[in-house]
């Protein structure tokens, strides 16, 4: 399949502020993929790969966050990028057959969140989504675990979620994401692969300044990705 979405850019907005919502609209597509970008707010450092999804007949539907300044993000901070995710869903995913929400490190905990998860701060404010869980499955890119070391802070999550973490990974190394598959493994289906040399970043395709990525040949890695998540997306349309 060849469907060349092309990329549009609409506005939506949240507490008096507009943000932009980057969207890939597949031909005829019955999935949607749901993306939330990490603590830069931009969907589009990850283009290439947002665009594999759409060759496949995915939709993708993007918002756009603010750049967190602070390492440590808010309870503010996590409700601000979940109710921006709920509004792009609600404003252009209503339609679709099934939903998939695919992130990138803090993206995957307003995922998570999105799915039933709390995430707690590091000042031990709790943060939870309330809306409607529309999320059939996750696919979660470096996810930090931190936010969920609460006791039952993942209990109600019940979709079914696949992990990716890199290998040299410094800030959210492997170990972070077995303990989000130890929590979830006794109630959902959750699997975990660790990408050989990859770090943090080598799931972007665009990289933060001054960052220099270990993976041997990131493009390449996040092209198989791409279609690999893809195909999951699709399994059921095979």
């Amino acid at each position: 399949m060849n469907n060349n979405a092309k990329v549009e850019t609409a506005l939506l907005s949240h507490a008096g502020k507009d943000f932009e919502v980057t969207l890939l609209r597949a031909k005829e597509a019955r999935r949607c993929i749901l993306f939330a970008a990490g603590a830069g707010g931009s969907p589009q450092r990850h283009l290439a790969l947002l665009q594999t999804f759409s060759r496949n007949g995915i939709s993708v539907v993007a918002p756009h966050f603010d750049r967190l300044l602070s390492p440590l993000p808010s309870k503010a901070d996590l409700l601000e990028h979940s109710q921006r995710l709920a509004l792009a869903q609600h404003e252009f995913g209503q339609h679709y057959a099934s939903i998939t929400g695919v992130g990138h490190s803090l993206g995957t905990v307003i995922l998570l969140m999105h799915a039933g998860a709390t995430a707690w701060t590091r000042t031990r404010e709790k943060a939870n989504y309330s809306g409607h869980q529309y999320l059939n499955q996750l696919m979660l890119l470096a996810p930090p675990a931190d936010f969920f070391r609460a006791p039952s802070a993942l209990a109600s999550v019940q979709v079914p979620v696949k992990i990716w973490t890199g290998e040299k990974d410094t800030l959210t190394p492997p170990s972070q994401a077995q303990f989000i598959q130890s929590e979830l493994d006794i109630r959902t289906a959750t699997d975990v692969c660790v990408v050989k040399d990859a770090g943090h970043f080598t799931f972007m395709n665009t990289l933060p300044p001054h960052v220099t990525d270990p993976h041997p040949s990131r493009e390449s890695f996040l092209l198989s990705l791409g279609e690999e998540i893809s195909r999951l997306v699709m399994g059921d349309q095979a």
